[in-house]
């Protein structure tokens, strides 16, 4: 109990005729009765005192009974109440000196600093997120209970269950303190055992293959696998389900999961108790189209389940998926596919019916592209086989992506589809996240035919956010010297052309080798083209000027 009580006793204890309002710190027990020279009497005036950093005022306008009001029990308890809810005050008492009121109050402290000891495996900062409290905040004891509990459900979820965390106070002048939480973090509480109960299609060994959680041992130093998580538990019964579902068991479940730790704290047993049901096979398969103009049984062939095999919920979920993509190529850019069950326990068999979803036919209404700072619009545009206007394909859209991606102006790529302004309409909206785009490298080296190596390279590939690529390089040696300069649009002519123009000069020394010294100048044009997505062909012409020079009297006219 808060040393701010919700009752109040009231004695009439001073000859004087002072009435005393003690403070909360006792008051768990039921108040007497209210003395008359303290109920019903009104208030002439209020008396603040203990107040350092906080206003008068301020405690005036948290009080429930001001000057003009009756003293009565239910008055004074309601302005103890809402001192203490402010979470301003540690302590505070009421007393009465003829007709005033006087309240005593007695702040809670300032906090100087937080500081954390023997966190290793958790860095400072990750803590200091962790908790509310800060720096020159006010200190209260339920604040600190809470922040304590978020240290230890952070380390909880970092796999240490075993962590304890001792808030300490160390007291200061002018009513501040330092707030120190010492921290033991203990190891890693890892899974000791996996063990399943009911399982008679499959070993246990089998099934913990199946789960992303792992039984400790030796060789799994550089893996969390085996570091005990609720979430991650949740996530196997999700993977039992559709390990199961894969085999045929339709009505597979999971019934309990329980977790119990160890008394010392070292490690986690893991008990998964599951219902298997029956194996079933696939009855008839049947395909049901609700959208007009589409034949159910057209998409047939897409099928990869097959009648009177086992019952295989991944081949069910791909021919589910398989399907939704060649509507969404038709242009039914929101239909959907959902597989029906149909079980049959005396037959073992399961009849499976694919139903199309009702869906008009879609065409895209607009194109929004959002994040690109740089990037101008149309050089995102143009990767885009699908236009304004043109029918929405799954297929395409995927393909956009994939452009996009493989640019390597984007850190992220993001497209999603939205309902347009009509059923038969819908909006594409792309969404990126730029990446630095400029390279810039040096290198030195040494060659026993050319003595010390220095090379220098800048490059940009997103050139003025147009998409054009620039190229600056220049390589310095005791016997040569190489520069080259390259230039390429992408989209030459607003066409699926690939234009470049190369410039270089090259001058090499070799009257010591070859008894004269040569320089190289010329120009290279390229063109190149798409065959395919995955197959391009480029057509090269290169002019050039080569002049001999230093040549040696003696040297072969060869």
């Amino acid at each position: 109990m808060s040393r701010f009580a919700h009752l109040i006793s009231v004695c009439t204890a001073l000859a004087s005729g002072t009435v005393l309002v003690p403070t909360l710190a006792a008051a768990q027990a039921t108040p007497p009765a209210a003395s008359p020279a303290a109920s019903g009497e009104v208030i002439r005036g209020l008396q603040i005192k203990g107040t350092e950093r906080i206003d008068p005022a301020t405690v005036r306008s948290y009080m429930k009974l001001d000057a003009g009001d009756r003293f009565t029990p239910e008055g004074l308890d309601a302005t103890l109440k809402g001192l203490y809810a402010t979470g301003l005050f540690t302590n505070g008492d009421l007393s009465r000196e003829g007709g005033i009121l006087i309240v005593t109050v007695r702040e809670n402290p300032v906090i100087n600093q937080v500081t954390f000891e023997g966190n290793d495996a958790l860095d400072t900062e990750a803590l200091q997120q962790e908790i509310q409290l800060r720096s020159r905040s006010v200190f209260t004891r339920t604040r600190v209970q809470e922040d304590t509990q978020r240290l230890l459900d952070l380390y909880r979820r970092s796999g240490r269950f075993a962590a304890v965390v001792e808030p300490k106070i160390v007291e200061l002048e002018q009513n501040r303190v330092d707030l120190v939480f010492e921290i033991s973090e203990g190891d890693k509480t890892l899974v000791k055992r996996v063990a399943f109960v009911n399982n008679r299609a499959f070993s246990e060994s089998r099934l913990r293959g199946v789960l992303s959680t792992k039984e400790s041992a030796w060789y799994r130093l550089l893996s969390a696998d085996d570091v005990y998580d609720p979430d991650r538990l949740t996530y196997d019964e999700e993977l039992l389900r559709q390990f199961y579902l894969e085999q045929g068991y339709a009505d597979f479940r999971v019934t309990s999961t329980v977790a119990e730790l160890a008394p010392d704290k070292s490690g986690f047993f893991i008990t998964m108790t599951i219902d298997e049901g029956q194996r079933y096979k696939v009855g008839k398969v049947a395909f049901v189209s609700e959208i007009p103009r589409v034949d159910g049984a057209s998409l047939a062939p897409l099928s990869k389940v097959e009648s009177g095999a086992w019952l295989n919920g991944k081949l069910v979920e791909k021919t589910a998926a398989a399907m939704t993509d060649a509507l969404g190529n038709r242009g039914y850019a929101f239909a959907e596919v959902n597989p029906d069950y149909k079980r049959d326990p005396e037959k073992r068999t399961v009849d499976i019916t694919f139903r199309m979803g009702e869906s008009a036919r879609v065409f895209v209404e607009r194109i929004n592209i959002t994040g690109n700072i740089r990037t101008l619009d149309r050089v995102i545009r143009r990767e885009i086989p699908l236009a304004e206007g043109d029918a929405f394909s799954t297929e395409k859209l995927r393909l956009a992506e994939r452009k996009l991606r493989n640019l390597g102006y984007f850190k992220t790529v993001q497209l999603e589809v939205q309902p347009g302004t009509a059923p038969d309409r819908s909006v594409i909206n792309v969404a990126v996240e730029e990446q630095s785009t400029g390279e810039l490298s040096f290198g030195a080296g040494f060659s026993s035919t050319e003595s010390l190596l220095a090379d220098v390279r800048l490059r940009e590939r997103n050139f003025l956010g147009r998409g054009q690529d620039v190229r600056i390089a220049t390589t310095f040696s005791g016997l040569r010297q190489e520069f080259d300069l390259g230039y390429t649009e992408p989209y030459f002519l607003d066409t699926n052309l690939r234009a470049g123009v190369d410039l270089f000069r090259i001058t090499r020394e070799l009257r010591e080798d070859s008894a004269f010294d040569e320089r190289r100048t010329g120009t290279s044009l390229r063109l190149g083209y798409n065959i395919t997505d995955n197959l391009t062909q480029t057509i090269r012409y290169t002019i050039r000027q080569v002049n001999i020079t230093d040549i040696d009297p003696a040297a072969s006219r060869f």
